[in-house]
């Protein structure tokens, strides 16, 4: 597994300044403006040929930029239809090894949703799946993070909770954590400096050091109702007390990778980082 020295910063995808935007020049585009991070956003579709993800990691490796990559949208681990799960996992594990190719740190993704299965029955069956899948990988010699994403909506598999637990109880899975989606999902709570050390308290005391050590951390401004998440804003057009989540990662000391999932993706990206090391 890749350690990571400190926070590292970057956008969710190619910088939107990016001159003939690809991976590659992402990539260089990442270290001009001054960023240590990029997440590969296969939300439509893995992509990525295996040359071109060699080529990816040799220019990350010179560039000092760690890569992670974004799972396609399209997975649902309790869908009733059987297809779609076989299909979920095939997707999972695609994006899991074309961004081990690419020498990544991590993988993302939404995992499920709940459909009319009690938190209990779901949870087991993800736990199951999630099991299967890091089989297959070590099976492969494929050593990277694998992170089911704390979810914007209550319909959606992923709070807290069981992201903690499905790592506990699964090696190799780690949580992503949503800031965003976290604040979302309950409403606008989670927005106040003692509220975010709660949740890097819980972190810390189900997965330990470890896990603040490892971190990847999704957060732009977010529109919400009482349903939970609508879409992504801009941090400054937003409620998200980003000031407060700052100093909380600072106490805490965390390392890892902050991904700008806000439609101005670098602006932001640089911005967080600005403050962090101010």
């Amino acid at each position: 597994m890749i350690r990571i020295d400190r926070l590292r910063f970057g956008p969710a995808g190619v910088p939107l300044s990016t001159p003939k935007p690809s991976t590659i020049t992402g990539i260089y585009q990442v270290k001009k403006l001054n960023l240590d991070a990029m997440e590969m956003e296969f939300v439509q579709g893995v992509r990525m040929s295996m040359d071109v993800a060699k080529q990816a990691k040799e220019v990350s490796i010179k560039e000092n930029i760690i890569l992670t990559a974004h799972g396609p949208y399209y997975i649902n681990l309790l869908s009733p239809e059987e297809k779609k799960v076989e299909a979920s996992v095939q997707r999972i594990l695609d994006t899991a090894r074309v961004t081990y190719q690419a020498g990544g740190y991590s993988i993302v993704f939404h995992a499920a949703y709940y459909q009319k299965l009690s938190k209990s029955e779901a949870y087991e069956r993800v736990k199951n799946i999630m099991k299967s899948i890091i089989t297959t990988l070590k099976n492969e010699n494929i050593e990277i993070w694998v992170r089911p994403e704390l979810t914007g909506k209550p319909t959606q598999f992923g709070d807290l909770n069981e992201l903690i637990r499905l790592s506990q109880d699964v090696e190799m899975v780690m949580p992503c954590i949503d800031f965003a989606h976290l604040h979302a999902r309950y409403n606008g709570k989670y927005n106040t400096e003692v509220e975010i050390k709660e949740v890097l308290a819980k972190i810390e005391s189900g997965l330990g050091r470890e896990a603040l050590d490892n971190m990847h951390i999704h957060i732009s401004g977010i529109n919400y109702t009482d349903k939970g998440e609508r879409n992504h804003l801009n941090l400054e057009e937003s409620d998200y007390n980003y000031h407060a989540l700052i100093n909380a990662w600072k106490e805490y000391k965390i390392k890892g990778i902050v991904i700008s999932e806000s439609p101005n993706l670098e602006t932001d990206a640089l911005m967080l980082k600005k403050l962090y090391y101010a």
